[in-house]
């Protein structure tokens, strides 16, 4: 446009004057006040009592705004951040309508430029990177009430836990009889249990990355009173609005085991995201590896045991919903894969035995049968009833790195 209005003036065109200062004063255009410049032609200053149809003048304030966006953000860590442009629908309307008058089919919104200019002057002033998928935190601004607010998106750290001591869940139980408010019954602690896998771990993770709550994922979970061993059960804690990101793993790992107290300990803490809580999910059906001591109503041979190997090693077991947990899982019938069954006799009426097998199998109702609804179970291939005592998780196989 610049060039064009040059060839009118150099044609004697008094339009192509008129339309250089339009340009330099209505269109901040530096190449149409350098020709006017060139050509010693004075350049009227704006009015200051009119503004731009379309945006009204605030894109002269970006500055301002970028600082109030600095303090605002100034108590977060981050690394990649987003910014975001919330306009008036009067706004939106006259670019509508203003495209529709003059028929302009291409040019960028003012929507994307503010986010745009916004964008580049938060990452110059800052050092960190615009990120469009995965953000740390999202800056949510509109121009024109000059208002700034923060979406922060989740921390998420993942690991491993082993529980050392029985009797403990691994979520929070609420008080079945006051839904968390406090009775008598509770105590007025609100909940059946006073501590849990979830509680001891996550205290030192909110304390320290300054979060507002946390959520809590594994893959699977052993009964109350089973042990987790071996090197740990999967994990990934998921923090909500975080303003801090930059956590020292290898001392936070020392303060949980602290706070733990010998009941609980983490390993393995690394940094993770979204994609790796499916993934546990998705997960819980891999290989585990379970010991458990069995006490039967009779004494058991060497042979008794060998036969317990043999039939269950190898086998896919049908389990329907145990009576136990009928109250809170549907029920259904279902199928898991036992790959390899040992078993060593420790008295005349007791055995241990470890299991190999798909996540999810019910390992108590495989001794006990729970009233035929686990078959094949310990108990009906030896014709002796059995019970469980004591049941440990070894290992769960899966590639959580």
């Amino acid at each position: 446009m610049t060039l064009q209005a040059s060839a009118l003036n150099l044609a004697k065109n008094a339009e192509g004057i008129k339309r250089l200062k339009v340009l330099a004063v209505n269109g901040f255009s530096r190449e149409a006040q350098e020709t006017l410049y060139h050509l010693k032609r004075r350049i009227a200053k704006k009015n200051p009592l009119e503004t731009c149809f379309l945006c009204e003048g605030k894109f002269q304030l970006l500055d301002g705004l970028v600082q109030k966006t600095l303090q605002t953000i100034a108590n977060y860590e981050y690394t990649t951040f987003l910014v975001g442009v919330e306009l008036p629908v009067a706004v939106e309307e006259r670019e509508d309508e203003f495209k529709a008058a003059f028929n302009v089919s291409y040019g960028e919104s003012i929507r994307h430029e503010f986010a745009r200019l916004l964008g580049k002057g938060l990452a110059q002033l800052t050092g960190k990177t615009v990120e469009f998928k995965k953000p740390d935190i999202t800056v949510i601004t509109n121009p024109f009430a000059e208002q700034v607010r923060v979406q922060v998106n989740p921390l998420f750290v993942a690991g491993r836990y082993r529980k050392l001591v029985r009797n403990i869940p691994q979520s929070k139980w609420f008080c079945f009889s006051c839904r968390g408010k406090g009775c008598e019954k509770c105590g007025g602690t609100g909940k059946m249990y006073p501590e849990s896998v979830e509680e001891l771990i996550s205290k030192p993770f909110l304390k320290v990355a300054e979060g507002e709550k946390s959520a809590f994922h594994a893959s699977g979970r052993e009964d109350i009173d089973a042990r987790m061993l071996g090197s740990g059960r999967p994990f990934v804690i998921e923090i909500s609005k975080p303003k801090k990101r930059f956590l020292d793993l290898k001392k936070l790992e020392g303060d949980v085991n602290a706070n733990a107290a010998s009941k609980v300990e983490v390993s393995r803490l690394h940094f993770a995201n979204k994609d790796v809580v499916r993934r546990l999910k998705r997960a819980e059906s891999a290989q585990k590896e379970y010991r458990v001591l069995i006490e039967f109503e009779n004494e058991v041979s060497e042979e008794d045991l060998r036969l317990l190997e043999e039939k269950l090693s190898n086998v896919l077991v049908k389990q329907q919903t145990p009576l136990r947990v009928l109250h809170r899982r549907a029920d259904l019938t279902r199928e898991k894969y036992i790959y390899e069954v040992k078993v060593k006799k420790v008295s005349p009426k007791r055995a241990e035995m470890e299991i190999r097998c798909q996540g999810g199998l019910y390992v108590k109702e495989l001794m006990s049968g729970d009233e035929e609804r686990t078959m094949p179970n310990v108990s009906e291939l030896l014709k002796n009833r059995a019970k469980p005592l004591m049941l440990d998780v070894l290992n769960v196989i899966i590639d959580d790195q």
